[in-house]
């Protein structure tokens, strides 16, 4: 399955932005999903895992209550909605699918997007 993650910008703090990740080649329905950011620096971290039907999500802590993942299974898409945006969450946004075993360690995905930069001024 081919990966392209959309959606990223420059956003005021306090703003919302929602990132898109289409699939091609295979249908995502069948794969769980997870995004992970990337501020410059520092290493790619957990941000929110959505199960292949949707039912089950977990986030990071440090987004919870702000994002939601969700998918739209007709468009081959999943969504992460980012609201009450922080400076902190200024990062290179990615998209990834089919975890291995452990959702939150990006190692274990063997599919994965090109990112999208999110970029948030105070």
């Amino acid at each position: 399955v081919q990966l392209q993650a959309s959606g990223g910008g420059l956003v005021q703090a306090g703003g919302s932005l929602r990132l898109s990740c289409a699939a091609s080649g295979r249908t995502l329905s069948s794969y769980a999903v997870g995004w992970f950011r990337q501020a410059p620096g520092k290493e790619r971290e957990f941000v929110a895992y959505g199960s292949s039907s949707g039912i089950i999500t977990h986030y990071a802590d440090s987004v919870k209550g702000r994002f939601t993942i969700s998918r739209d299974n007709a468009k081959n898409t999943v969504y992460l909605q980012m609201n009450s945006l922080k400076p902190e969450d200024t990062a290179v946004y990615y998209c990834a699918a089919y975890p291995k075993k452990y959702y939150s360690d990006y190692r274990e995905y063997d599919y994965w997007g090109q990112g999208t930069l999110v970029t948030v001024s105070s």
